[in-house]
């Protein structure tokens, strides 16, 4: 299966992605992640438009000629990238199927970075359980407390439902998640450029 014989909206794997890198030069893959998570791992030759910036330029990275596969960790912010993008009216745009996590379970190469910071989702569970533990252990002395892990679960479930997640919208949004910003105007640039 080459780039040009998937279906509009699909979602790629691992095999097909690495197939396709080899038949079609001017495949993109643009990761959505934070770029604090970008620079921990990547795909080689991938692009990096975190979600919020690319609802910022979202018309501009529509007008991408090429195939684009979207990543993020699991899916999840893929999933909302395509979104948007579909909106905007862009075609022959993909998900990678597992994400990051996904392409790396099937032996996919990737580029490491020296930083050792962690990947959205397990900031959340990290931030979600701390929360959750504090209110249960503070319910001892004040039972009301008990009312912060009810929110958190309520949260999580909600977040699961409707495939979106707050917690990870302000925690992408610290510093710690921060890089020195993306060069939206050369990531364009390139994603536009034909492959030599």
């Amino acid at each position: 299966m080459t780039a040009l014989d998937i279906p509009n909206a699909d979602v790629i794997d691992a095999a097909d992605l690495r197939q396709d890198r080899h038949e079609d030069p001017n495949l993109r893959i643009l990761d959505v992640r934070t770029g604090a998570e970008f620079e921990t791992v990547h795909i080689p030759g991938s692009y990096n438009v975190p979600l919020d910036t690319l609802g910022e330029h979202v018309a501009d990275l529509a007008d991408v000629e090429h195939p684009v596969v979207l990543v993020c960790q699991s899916g999840g912010r893929a999933s909302k990238a395509h979104e948007h993008l579909s909106a905007a009216g862009k075609d022959t745009l993909h998900i990678l199927e597992g994400g990051i996590a996904g392409w790396q379970m099937a032996g996919g190469d990737v580029v490491k970075g020296d930083t050792t910071k962690w990947a959205m989702d397990r900031q959340v569970r990290l931030v979600a359980g701390s929360l959750a533990l504090v209110g249960v252990l503070a319910s001892v002395a004040a039972p009301k407390a008990k009312w912060v892990a009810a929110g958190i679960g309520a949260g999580l479930t909600f977040s699961a439902v409707t495939n979106t997640c707050a917690m990870a919208s302000v925690l992408g949004k610290l510093p710690y998640n921060r890089t020195d910003g993306c060069d939206i105007e050369g990531v364009l640039a390139d994603m536009k450029k034909e492959a030599a």
